[in-house]
């Protein structure tokens, strides 16, 4: 039994997604825990509701729905493309003190024409919300995370770095402090006297030895923990990214990159002469990025209600290139937010490769904004 009313439009959002040609589906409130604890990213991951099944296996109440729906679809062994529908409550710690709400939205998966798919994400998002506000001026913010990952490669840092700030993409304060550690890197301290010496001798076979024995003398099992190999080679590379530095000249292309907010309309030309400017090659991301413009134009979409932003991401790890919220114009109230997740199915358990986009709608919110003058 639902703890809160839904809203009184959603007989009329529903008959919206209908008329988009979704399947309506619903999953059960429980979930496994471990796709959102691994996949979702630590923003979410600290804010569900745990559980336990009678034989300990850890569950959680349905955080979101993007997670249920691909898995669903996994399960279902159901053929693509395929658009999902959905509406119900979702259960997580928010900022503004409530921990159930409900959320709708649209699943898009397996389109191949990904500029397509994208620009028919945002479309719909946008008219959506234009049905449920009628009247309102909504505004768009869109960034992309595939622009972001091809930058951070241009500048030819080692993975490890890379792995870390394409991480931290959209949370501006983490990315800043890790930018910071790359100018002044701060070198790896407290390791045994043995250790460090093996680690800076590159003497991998050595230095396994060396931790298998202590591991044996202290009794600790490799079995419950990581082997002496993982272990050396962690050791390896956290020595690796501690000596790495990133000099002046390529963190000042990454400051330049991140400051970058302008007009959708001017978006393209604007990363056209930022990577000239810089000498970057980011071909193919660009490419990409100068199709869903030309798609979202083509899809009848107002370019001038969309701000491109470059460090804009979104607080779940599974986005792999398009991310986007709308609201009102004038308002921070977030109303509707999603992205490209392409690597999602394929984490999830899929066996081949589904392409996927999808976004959702905050409905206590979306209620607040039509309650307002």
């Amino acid at each position: 039994m639902p703890l809160i009313n839904q809203p009184d439009f959603a007989d009329e959002l529903l008959a919206e997604f209908a008329a988009r040609r979704t399947e309506r589906v619903d999953t059960p409130v429980i979930q496994p825990a471990e796709p959102f604890l691994d996949i979702a990213g630590e923003d979410l991951r600290r804010r569900i509701f745990m559980t336990e099944s009678e034989t300990g296996a850890s569950l959680c109440l349905r955080p979101e729905f993007t997670i249920p729906v691909c898995l669903r679809h996994i399960e279902t062994a159901t053929g693509t493309p395929k658009r999902y529908s959905y509406l119900g409550e979702v259960f997580r710690q928010r900022r503004d003190g409530s921990n159930e709400f409900y959320q709708a939205g649209i699943e898009d998966l397996g389109d191949i024409n990904i500029s397509s798919a994208d620009a028919r994400a945002i479309s719909d998002a946008t008219a959506v919300l234009g049905r449920l506000l009628p009247g309102r001026r909504l505004s768009v913010t869109l960034g992309d995370q595939a622009v972001f990952e091809a930058v951070v490669q241009a500048l030819g840092l080692p993975l490890g770095w890379q792995k870390r700030l394409i991480h931290a993409f959209g949370n501006m304060v983490h990315l800043e402090a890790l930018l910071s550690s790359l100018v002044s890197p701060q070198f790896v301290t407290g390791l045994d006297d043995d250790v460090a010496r093996l680690v800076g001798r590159d003497d991998e076979a050595a230095l396994v030895a060396h931790i298998e024995n202590t591991m044996q003398v202290t009794g600790y099992s490799s079995n419950a923990s990581r082997s002496p190999q993982e272990i050396a080679r962690r050791l390896k590379e956290k020595l690796i990214l501690s000596e790495t530095r990133l000099d002046d000249a390529a963190f000042r292309v990454l400051e330049q990159f991140l400051s970058l907010r302008v007009p959708l309309f001017n978006a393209s030309a604007t990363l056209s002469g930022f990577a000239d400017g810089a000498g970057l090659k980011l071909g193919n991301a660009l490419s990409r990025f100068d199709g869903r413009v030309a798609a979202l134009a083509n899809a009848g979409i107002d370019l001038s209600i969309v701000e491109y932003r470059a460090a804009f991401g979104r607080p779940l790890d599974y986005y792999t290139g398009l991310v986007f919220e709308v609201g009102v114009d004038g308002s921070d109230a977030v109303l509707a937010g999603g992205g490209r997740f392409d690597r999602l199915l394929t984490f999830l358990g899929a066996k081949d490769r589904i392409p996927a986009v999808g976004f959702s709608l905050w409905l206590d919110r979306i209620e607040t904004a039509r309650a307002a003058p």
